[in-house]
């Protein structure tokens, strides 16, 4: 899995994939998809193709968000 500094560096970007249970769903450029809220937005414009760097906070969330569930998964197969 590429880290959050490969997916942000060198002007990558994200691109809109699709709209689901009030969250705006991205894609960055490597392939990983993580929701953005629609409860976070306030009034702010979310294009279909943006700098990756301004999406930081909400692939850094849904990164954390895999390795929780990747844990307990592991654990519940171990016991």
């Amino acid at each position: 899995m590429n880290t959050l500094k490969d997916m942000v560096k060198d002007n990558k970007q994200v691109h809109f994939s699709f709209y689901r249970e009030n969250e705006l769903w991205y894609t960055t450029d490597c392939g990983f998809e993580f929701p953005v809220p629609i409860n976070d937005i306030g009034n702010a414009i979310f294009l279909r193709d943006d700098k990756a760097i301004f999406f930081m906070r909400y692939i850094r969330k849904h990164m954390v968000y895999i390795e929780k569930a990747r844990k307990e998964f592991d654990e519940v197969l171990e016991s």
